[in-house]
């Protein structure tokens, strides 16, 4: 472990609160550098919330970390109790509430998430043994490092005295693209579209479903394949858009997607805290009940609502044979996933 700096100040004095401890892995990645901020600043937890940060990088990125911990202290954050930054995961997840799992081998150019499989997975895996020895018990774990969906099960997997409802991995960034997607193509702002689903797995086979969205136009909300009025473009270019968007991003940086994917992550960990209103739902991939008859025991995501800190699968919605068609080859995936991720590990 690397002796940091760390922050001295109190503010659970001040604000009542016990501050949450909170563990970022990947902490000196692009990623990391964009989610610490909106945590610090209560972005995720609330503007009250107290917290102290558990950063996690591998050692010869200890220098990069100690950097990052520099300018946490240097924002002097009122909500900042403590940071610790360190190489070994029994420190980082120390007795922690909430984790973001964000470190793990970077997807370049031309790469397949396949690629990056073998090599993620032991990586997951010591990480889900060391949850299960020092995190508390309801951690709520949030996996966003490639291929997350079959991460997420692995660190599950090898953390078997935490309840597996407490791991999900993130498609919010695939539901926030597919908003923002509809809201240029009606030319509304993206707070005029709500309810765009991700279905199956984080990766080029996702299926990003809009026949139960709306979409604010005129005054009404209306459904969006009456707004766009263009079924064409819905089962086409809309869905490939946001299938090949990280691909995309990453021929047009040279690397991943950083800042909406933070902002993704903590939409992501907020919402699973605090609760979804009542007429809306989210996307999380969580571990799949058989659920509109998706396979068992894969990470599947779903709409989800959530109440008290638990999420629920959306139960109900109509499935034409187009949507059956992508959710089934995108189980598939995750299926095949699962086989090769248990091949590794062992």
């Amino acid at each position: 472990m690397l002796c940091l700096p760390q922050q001295t100040t109190h503010p659970q004095h001040i604000m009542g609160k016990d501050p949450l401890r909170v563990c970022v892995t990947g902490a000196a990645g692009q990623i990391g550098y964009s989610l610490l901020f909106q945590l610090a600043e209560g972005n995720v937890f609330g503007a009250d919330q107290p917290l102290i940060l558990q950063l996690l990088d591998i050692t010869p990125c200890l220098p990069a970390l100690n950097g990052v911990v520099m300018e946490l202290q240097d924002c002097a954050l009122p909500l900042i109790h403590d940071v610790v930054g360190t190489a070994d995961p029994l420190v980082a997840f120390k007795d922690i509430d909430a984790a973001f799992l964000v470190g793990a081998m970077p997807r370049r150019e031309g790469m397949e998430r396949k690629d990056l499989l073998a090599a993620n997975v032991k990586i997951f895996k010591e990480q889900g043994n060391a949850l299960d020895q020092v995190a508390k018990k309801s951690v709520k774990v949030l996996v966003v490092g490639n291929p997350a969906n079959t991460n997420a099960l692995i660190c599950s997997k090898y953390a078997p005295s935490i309840p597996r409802e407490n791991f999900s991995a993130m498609t919010r960034l695939d539901q926030n693209r597919s908003q923002a997607q509809i809201a240029a193509k009606l030319g509304v702002p993206n707070s005029a579209v709500r309810g765009c689903i991700i279905w199956g797995n984080h990766s080029s086979t996702q299926y990003p479903d809009v026949a139960h969205a709306e979409a604010e136009v005129g005054g009404r909300w209306v459904k969006v394949p009456e707004a766009v009025g263009d079924e064409q473009y819905l089962r086409g270019e809309f869905i490939t858009t946001v299938q090949k968007r990280g691909a995309a991003i990453i021929a047009a940086r040279k690397l991943s997607s950083a800042m909406s994917a933070a902002k993704a992550a903590c939409d992501h960990m907020h919402d699973w805290f605090a609760g979804t209103p009542a007429d809306r739902f989210v996307s999380m991939a969580v571990f799949s009940d058989g659920s509109y008859k998706t396979p068992e025991g894969v990470m599947y995501s779903f709409p989800v609502t959530i109440a008290a800190g638990q999420w629920k699968i959306v139960q109900g919605l109509s499935i034409d044979d187009f949507a059956r068609e992508k959710m089934d080859a995108t189980g598939k995936e995750l299926v095949e996933e699962r086989e090769e991720a248990v091949a590794a590990c062992a």
